[in-house]
């Protein structure tokens, strides 16, 4: 992903943002998701396609099943 595409994005911190910095934002792009430590926004950066982060979410939320 080219840099100037998430450098102009939107980010969002997430609400599971605990208090001492330990934060992840995420970014709805044209045709995928992406998503940074907010404590170093010009690092790198997850980009996801919108079946792998809806994948990811859901794995996330079920807590990594083992396979």
């Amino acid at each position: 992903m080219i840099r100037r595409y998430l450098n102009d994005a939107t980010w969002k911190k997430s609400s599971r943002s605990s208090a001492n910095g330990q934060c992840v934002e995420v970014a709805a792009l044209d045709a995928a998701v992406a998503c940074r430590d907010s404590k170093d926004p010009n690092g790198p950066a997850l980009v996801f396609g919108h079946a792998a982060w809806t994948n990811f979410l859901a794995e996330t939320k079920a807590g990594f099943p083992q396979r």
